[in-house]
């Protein structure tokens, strides 16, 4: 008997230096959830713990290019979307998104600022983001701020705020706990609010959660299971990799920890 195709996920997301974010963070979710990871990158990010000092988005026509290359040959059960940053780069992830066969669950992680406080969303492309991906989204996770940018009004949260980026059009949505009041996170679909609580870890580390979550949670859609399962299993890992994070590396917040690297040795160690 042949072994088990794994599913595959595709992330379309920007690159970190240093390892703790973007598709570095989701290519090691995906493993840890079981899944094999490909990736499309919409930029380079010249970026560490502390801040990101600089940034060099990827001509569209490549962006489209490399989702291209993995559909064809690999086939994908579930996207995540990460760094978008410029209307031309949504404008290319929305035509890639083409590629991907109907019904392929997408997760979009609207990325607006980094954990170092670094904007890594041109003002412009909110309007796009908007416009060109959130409609196409089974899920999007903003955490606090992003969810409130996103419905325009900071003064939101809990089920009116899920309500109101519900509103521009995702099939369901998941604002994130990290930066409530209480850890838990809110979901709601069109059956109605849910809400999914879980321990805060302030001895952890944080850099990457957010990448870490959505990508956990495109992982379990692509393993079969119901936007809400999903969000409870996304969850439990994302939260897990922040209690298991690598604290000491960096001076500023340190990398989440999906794979549990220092319980592990060498090969052959």
């Amino acid at each position: 008997m042949s072994p088990r195709r794994p599913p595959v996920c595709l992330t379309i997301a920007g690159s970190d230096s240093g390892g703790g974010a973007g598709i570095q963070a989701d290519l090691k979710a995906f493993a840890a959830c079981g899944t094999h990871g490909t990736s499309a990158l919409t930029a380079l990010t010249a970026q560490n713990t502390v801040a990101v000092t600089a940034v060099h988005p990827v001509p569209g026509a490549f962006i489209v290019e490399q989702v291209r290359a993995v559909v064809d040959d690999l086939g994908v059960d579930a996207v995540k979307l990460g760094m978008i940053g410029s209307p031309a780069t949504a404008a290319a992830v929305a035509e890639a998104l083409d590629l991907v066969p109907a019904g392929v669950p997408v997760v979009v992680d609207p990325v607006m600022v980094a954990e170092s406080g670094a904007r890594l969303l041109d003002p412009e492309a909110h309007d796009a983001l908007v416009r060109l991906i959130l409609p196409r989204a089974t899920v999007v996770t903003p955490n606090l701020p992003e969810a409130r940018a996103l419905a325009g009004d900071a003064t939101l949260d809990g089920a009116e705020l899920a309500a109101a980026v519900r509103a521009l059009g995702p099939a369901a949505v998941v604002v994130t706990g990290g930066h409530r009041d209480e850890a838990t996170d809110v979901f709601q679909d069109a059956d109605g609010t849910t809400l999914i609580p879980g321990p805060r870890h302030p001895d952890g580390a944080a850099h990457g959660s957010g990448c870490t979550h959505a990508s956990a949670l495109a992982a379990h859609l692509a393993h079969g299971h119901a936007p809400l399962e999903a969000a409870r299993a996304a969850r439990r890992v994302a939260a897990h990799a922040v209690a298991h994070g690598l604290r000491d590396l960096g001076t500023g917040a340190g990398p989440v920890d999906v794979l549990d690297v220092r319980s592990r040795t060498a090969p052959g160690a």
